[in-house]
């Protein structure tokens, strides 16, 4: 899987994103305060478009990543392992039903970052996480 930012002016994202045979086109809404919901929209678009979008729009900068689905616990965990300049970083999620639903976390799982900005892909762009300095749990 491959994903490209283009840069807005506010805590909104737009991404394209090359996930197999398929492109897509994102935007995104700013984060609630818990960082457990936001508004998403997706559209599948021309893969010829996902590459042209990716090359030459996306400013925000590029992840890269091989994505597993793991069920656990009556849900379908999401569990990325970043490469490039996140290589090393693996992130696992799932995507709620609603905000108070209840969920395990697996014992796999080494620490909880939801609502954590450092680890949301979009920043993941712009500030590679082998370029953090100090703890990074």
């Amino acid at each position: 899987m491959k994903q490209g930012y283009i840069r807005t002016e506010s805590f909104t994202s737009v991404r394209a994103r090359i996930k197999g045979p398929q492109g897509f086109l994102t935007v995104k809404g700013p984060s609630s305060e818990d960082g457990l919901s936001r508004l998403e929209y997706e559209y599948p678009i021309p893969l010829d478009d996902a590459h042209s979008i990716i090359d030459n729009l996306c400013d925000g900068g590029i992840v890269e990543k091989t994505r597993y689905e793991i069920p656990f616990g009556g849900w379908n965990w999401e569990v990325d392992f970043f490469t490039g300049a996140n290589s090393g970083l693996i992130i696992a999620e799932v995507e709620l039903t609603a905000s108070d639903s209840k969920i395990q976390i697996p014992d796999w799982a080494v620490q909880e970052v939801t609502g954590d900005i450092r680890y949301y892909n979009l920043r993941l762009a712009e500030f590679p996480w082998s370029e953090w300095r100090g703890p990074k749990f």
